[in-house]
């Protein structure tokens, strides 16, 4: 025992501990007798207490007395400040400059260094801990002065030799570097490990109830003050918690780690906006575009390899920070288009990772119009159609689509049923609810703000009418298209949408063409009435006067047209109007006017004739009441007259006037 306590007295000048506690330690130790085989003067007594110790350790469980000196030691080591500054349980890096550089590994409990002569690598193991079917061969009352689980299970287990902790999150790597921090062994704190170390720190309850500067509150410190500054630490961190939850969001480490990428995006944002400031005649304004290549949006790329669960939570807290709605329709974008390139082989998971990333994506559309483009928009709708994502999903992409609709192509319509049973081959009905979105937001917005429609809502309804038109002729093939779903399609605008009906005409003309046979006279004749002959150019008149598929209503119509309009270019005089489809409109005339100032034009005569129905109304009102008194007087006249007939008639019958008459005729 000489040379050992000697190795430990080498070390008392920066030694506080007590001597007896040390004592008991080795004292307690199952190999007592190597401690003092070289200290005694008989060699043949110290083998036999050697042999004694080794079976007693075979058979022993924990020893009650034993685990209490051990506690009392470790208690010991962390109160001795010079002590413990030697001993590695308080120099445990965590990879960051501003906390405590890590003290340098002392000879008496360096675990697993170069110098093999030490106490732990003397001391057999007295303890087996199995992870996940890997086995560690471990000391106790290390793991006891750190772990309160360990500490639990030993007190209450029976076979204290064997040890199992199911479902430690991180496996068997991260209970070897929780182990090597038990026994103060150097390792460096990383982004790769600490959200492992975390959730394995309170799995293994290693906090500051049970030792101060536990791993807890090493792992807390560094990811407030490493993690949660830098954006790609933060992206490492939450890639690693995809197989930590829940525990790990729980613990805050994901939501903490979102809020340090918003914050960070936010920064960047901030100070590119302060870039664009410019100069100039004393005052400060700001550029309209960005520079491209400034990379204020870089963080968009570094979000594509969370998971989608993770990815949510990130773009919910940047969006929280006020981040621009362009810089959040990029980042889902970007991330969409790498879901879908690298999306697993197996069909089965595949679909479902597929069906969740579309409905995330749906859920998080920016408000603002134009965010997105139309073409992404409809992507995912294509996407959520053929993976039957939720209903709610398909509406919010639906809505989106019709608010900006007349950023859309003829490619983009033409969206294929998913299942085709019989059906037809293009999926008219998702086509039709987007038609009816857009032309009930134009109606809002007209009834909210006329003069915003005048600018913008005219040139929007004229080319949202031609890509209907377009629509409309690529599905009037397909045989299995329903006269009333076309008609539907056809009729969701409003007639002063088209400007002309030259591209209706062709549509209707190839469905006639194609359905011919099966469709009736006065289907025909429903069908023709969506046409306004007015708006058709010369040339499509010239047609539709010798097409035979038209009824026979319909000809006529158009060679009285025709003949209108040959008849006002002799003489030289504009044809007469037409008021039909809630407009006015001039014929020949028509086809040169836009439908934005169409539409102007229709208002401000609308407005006309509402001041024009208020005047009738006072003009009624008051003639209403002229004719009451009128009215009133002549009762009061004829009630006179009658006096004056009545007055008379008696006078009459009292013959006051004639009674001498006869005798007067005979005189002489």
């Amino acid at each position: 025992m000489g040379r050992r306590l000697h190795a430990c007295a080498q070390c008392s000048d920066s030694c506080s501990l007590p001597a007896p506690f040390l004592l008991l330690f080795v004292l307690c130790s199952p190999k007592f007798s190597s401690y003092g085989s070289k200290g005694a003067g008989n060699r043949k007594q110290n083998q036999d207490l050697q042999r004694r110790c080794d079976a007693r350790a075979t058979t022993t469980t924990i020893n009650p007395f034993q685990l209490m000196i051990s506690f009392f030691f470790s208690k010991a080591c962390s109160m001795q400040t010079p002590f413990s500054s030697l001993l590695p349980f308080r120099s445990f890096p965590c990879g960051d400059e501003s906390l405590p550089p890590p003290a340098t590994p002392s000879r008496l409990l360096c675990f697993f260094s170069a110098q093999a002569k030490t106490i732990f690598l003397d001391v057999p193991s007295d303890v087996t801990i199995e992870v996940a079917g890997v086995r560690f061969q471990l000391h106790k009352f290390p793991l006891v002065a750190k772990s309160g689980r360990i500490r639990r299970i030993l007190s209450e287990s029976i076979d204290g030799d064997k040890i199992q902790l199911p479902g430690l999150p991180g496996g068997p790597e991260t209970f070897r570097l929780a182990a090597k921090f038990c026994y103060g062994v150097h390792f460096e704190l990383t982004a790769g490990n600490v959200a492992e170390l975390r959730c394995a720190s309170d799995y293994l309850e290693m906090t500051g109830d049970y030792a101060g500067d536990n791993l807890a509150t090493r792992c807390e410190a560094y990811l407030e003050e490493v993690v949660c500054k830098n954006l790609e630490f933060c992206v490492e961190v939450l890639r690693h918690c995809e197989g930590l939850l829940p525990l790990a969001d729980e613990l805050g480490v994901v939501s903490r780690c979102a809020d340090g990428v918003a914050a960070t995006a936010c920064a960047e944002q901030i100070a590119a906006s302060f870039s664009r400031l410019e100069y100039s005649s004393g005052r400060l304004h700001v550029t309209k575009k960005s520079d491209p290549n400034s990379g204020e949006d870089w963080w968009i790329q570094d979000l594509s390899v969370l998971r989608i669960d993770l990815y949510r939570r990130v773009v919910e807290a940047v969006k929280g920070r006020g981040i621009r709605p362009e810089s959040v329709g990029a980042s889902l974008v970007d991330y969409a288009e790498k879901a879908f390139r690298k999306r697993p082989a197996r069909a089965a998971t595949g679909e479902c990772e597929g069906k969740a990333v579309v409905e995330t994506i749906a859920s998080l559309l920016p408000a603002e119009k134009h965010a997105v483009s139309v073409n992404f928009l409809f992507g995912l709708l294509r996407s959520a159609i053929f993976l039957d994502c939720s209903t709610t999903c398909r509406l919010i992409l639906e809505t989106r689509i019709g608010s900006q609709l007349e950023s859309s192509s003829l490619d983009d319509l033409l969206l294929l049923c998913a299942h085709n049973s019989g059906e037809t081959i293009f999926d008219v009905d998702t086509v039709h609810r987007i038609l009816l979105i857009f032309s009930h937001q134009e109606e809002s917005d007209d009834d909210d703000d006329g003069s915003n429609f005048e600018s913008d809502g005219g040139h929007a309804l004229d080319k949202v009418a031609k890509l209907v038109d377009g629509y409309l002729a690529e599905i009037a093939p397909d045989a299995n298209l329903k006269l009333a779903k076309f008609i539907a399609v056809a009729d969701t605008l409003p007639a002063y949408s088209r400007s002309s009906h030259d591209g209706l005409y062709r549509a209707i003309d190839i469905y006639l063409k194609a359905h011919d046979q099966a469709l009736s006279e006065m289907e025909k004749k429903r069908l023709c009435k969506l046409i306004d002959f007015h708006k058709l150019s010369p040339e499509a008149c010239a047609h539709a006067a010798q097409n035979e598929r038209l009824p026979v209503q319909a000809t006529v119509q158009v060679l009285y047209i025709e003949q209108l309009r040959l008849r006002s270019t002799l003489c030289c005089s504009p044809p007469p109007e037409k008021l039909g489809s809630g407009a006015v409109l001039v014929a020949g005339g028509v086809a040169g006017i836009s439908p934005r100032d169409s539409y102007a034009c229709l208002r401000r005569e609308n407005k006309d004739l509402k001041l024009e129905l208020a005047r009738m109304r006072i003009r009624l009102s008051d003639l209403e009441k002229g004719h009451a008194c009128m009215k009133h007087d002549v009762n009061k006249k004829s009630h006179s007259r009658k006096l004056v007939v009545a007055v008379t008639k008696k006078i009459r019958k009292l013959n006051l006037f004639t009674a001498g008459s006869p005798s007067s005729k005979h005189e002489p």
